[in-house]
């Protein structure tokens, strides 16, 4: 194994979209992964392989026999590091949890939930739009007229996944000064609360409407949003900074004189409606040809298919196919794509032993 990480071991314990993206990342930048799976477990969406279990062998066992849950005992008690993403008290039930392993005192216990392992919403199901939609994050995504679901990039992977493997990170580095591990409660309501420190920060100030599409980040300001082309494609524009907006007015041949004031939020309907009649003239390729690579901060609305293509990500190594690189890019130990197995208990013994 290669990589920053190739010195860390880490057990996962099979779960649904944040954890496995968590672990997934760790394999990606070189730890060695081990994935502990349900005996024939099939995945939610029936899918034949998820990319978000690349990069590590993995082992069945039934967690609800003695003998599984000695081997899984066994195989945590000789790692660096644990992700699990069951609901508070499983673990523990299975005598899994945090104090079930004191012959590993420098164990990082990473849990990831949505909710917390504590509060009143502790134990109650939930997914990434519940768990979005109590932090005031989901109230700001969207048009005016009903909140938008983003995916489940906000919840589940940016407040979820990203913040347990920081916090992971963060624990294991204590760990190797102070000999000690502990448990990193990652819940996705607290990550997406922590996500959105500068909205917060604005909205206190004075500077947010609480409202969707009346601000400068949300779809409000004409100058940041997307706009339909002659094709049926979308033109995607951020030209914030005036320094931006002059060289996005230069390039689609719009006079700054004859427009509405973009400093006046009045007047934002109406040069709202001077730049989507322009931008409607002409294809999205065609604009992409005339705006990308400058600082007009403009680029085509590409489709999941289109995206791999993009010249920038081919040069770059974004996309292996249709699948994203590890990232992010670390100079010296780089990450890698590898491939997994499935192991059987005695091989995963032998591999995991020092």
């Amino acid at each position: 194994m290669t990589g920053a990480l190739s010195h860390l071991r880490v057990v996962e314990i099979a779960g649904l979209g944040p954890t496995p993206f968590s672990a997934m990342w760790l394999a990606d930048h070189g730890a060695r992964v081990l994935r502990i799976t349900r005996p024939g477990a099939r995945h939610i969406f029936g899918l034949e392989r998820d990319v978000l279990d690349r990069g590590r062998d993995w082992l069945e066992l039934d967690l609800k026999s003695p003998e599984g849950r000695a081997a899984a005992h066994a195989l945590i008690a000789g790692a660096d590091a644990v992700i699990e993403g069951m609901r508070p008290g499983v673990m523990e039930r299975l005598g899994l949890g945090p104090g079930d392993f004191p012959e590993n005192p420098r164990l990082v216990y990473g849990r990831m939930t949505g909710w917390g392992q504590t509060g009143p919403l502790a134990h109650s199901a939930g997914h990434d739009l519940t768990y979005i939609a109590i932090t005031g994050a989901l109230h700001a995504i969207g048009p005016a007229a009903h909140p938008l679901p983003p995916l489940n990039l906000v919840g589940d992977f940016a407040a979820g996944s990203m913040y347990l493997v920081a916090g992971m990170l963060a624990a294991i580095l204590s760990a190797r000064e102070t000999g000690r591990g502990q448990v990193v409660d990652a819940a996705i309501s607290d990550g997406v609360a922590h996500l959105m420190a500068m909205i917060s920060g604005m909205r206190a100030a004075g500077i947010w409407q609480d409202a969707r599409q009346a601000n400068l980040l949300d779809g409000g300001a004409p100058y940041y949003g997307c706009y339909a082309c002659a094709c049926g494609g979308f033109l995607a524009i951020g030209a914030i900074e005036p320094q931006f907006w002059a060289e996005l007015l230069r390039r689609l041949e719009l006079d700054p004189a004859a427009l509405p004031d973009r400093a006046d939020p009045a007047q934002w309907p109406a040069l709202r409606a001077v730049l989507a009649t322009r931008i409607a003239t002409r294809a999205r390729d065609d604009w992409a040809a005339v705006l990308e690579g400058s600082d007009a901060c403009a680029a085509p609305v590409l489709s999941l298919d289109e995206a791999p293509r993009h010249p920038h990500h081919v040069a770059r190594g974004t996309f292996h196919g249709s699948e994203p690189a590890p990232a992010p890019r670390l100079s010296e130990t780089p990450g890698a794509l590898r491939p997994g197995r499935q192991l059987t208990l005695a091989e995963a013994r032998a591999a995991w032993r020092r």
